[in-house]
């Protein structure tokens, strides 16, 4: 099936979340380092990107780096740190008009990656056809224990009352404020679970699961993806005749 050519362009999601996954797996198979495997990733990075954009999406949230990474043999940190800073190529953001955007700690990044980073987000600030952001030296758990941590604070300031903590005070104070939640959430490479990835923000995500390794997941299994998105009823804890008869 050519997905791309059944797509509803009408029902594009809005926020796309994916963790990018099996880059190691893929070099290994082909007897490469695994080194190799995460350039092979990063090609297919800019190719989503200008996808993402070509249909529509408004924001593209990728899982780069989690703070759990950290503890992966010192070479390959190493690695993905001097791939990082060789990729955040301004040019594409330049050209398809894309904003970008970070989120996690990157205060435990190496400063040369970090303000690299820095400027790239400054110099894209005013770009709004889609945002690109990458999930890096991120986990969903330091999040939230970050924006309880704050509110905290706030409450024993008297900025706050504690009775008035709900859900949407919580969200504010997350690292992804400035977006909606993730419409679709993909991962690739075969694991089937979210590996502390916007735990709070994706309670009524779609998720999409396929064994498919990250850099060969190209634009037709992006459209698949979205294509059984579009063929979901997201129903939110209704029933699937109360979401039907809000729809009439």
């Amino acid at each position: 099936m050519n997905y791309i050519e059944q797509i509803d362009r009408n029902n594009i999601p809005q926020h796309i979340a994916i963790i990018m996954d099996g880059n190691g797996r893929w070099a290994q198979l082909r007897g490469k380092e695994r080194a190799e495997g995460h350039q092979a990733g990063a090609a297919t990075v800019r190719s989503l990107v200008e996808n993402c954009v070509r249909m529509g999406v408004r924001y593209l949230t990728l899982y780069t780096f989690s703070t759990e990474n950290w503890n992966r043999p010192a070479a390959e940190v190493a690695a993905l740190m001097a791939l990082l800073f060789e990729q955040i190529e301004e040019e594409i953001f330049v050209k398809n008009n894309v904003g970008f955007r970070v989120i996690g700690d990157m205060s435990l990044l190496p400063d040369k990656v970090r303000e690299r980073l820095e400027a790239c987000i400054a110099r894209t600030a005013g770009n709004d056809r889609m945002t690109l952001v990458l999930a890096l030296s991120y986990s969903a758990k330091w999040e939230i224990t970050e924006a309880v941590r704050s509110l905290a604070r706030k409450a024993k300031a008297g900025e706050i009352a504690v009775e008035d903590i709900d859900e949407k005070m919580i969200s504010q104070e997350l690292t992804t404020n400035f977006m909606p939640d993730p419409d679709l959430l993909i991962r690739t490479g075969k694991e089937v679970r979210l590996s502390n990835f916007l735990l709070w923000q994706a309670a009524y995500s779609e998720l999409y699961f396929t064994e498919v390794l990250w850099p060969d997941f190209d634009n037709e299994q992006l459209h698949k993806a979205v294509y059984e998105y579009q063929h979901r009823q997201r129903r939110y804890g209704l029933t699937g005749e109360q979401v039907t008869n809000e729809e009439k």
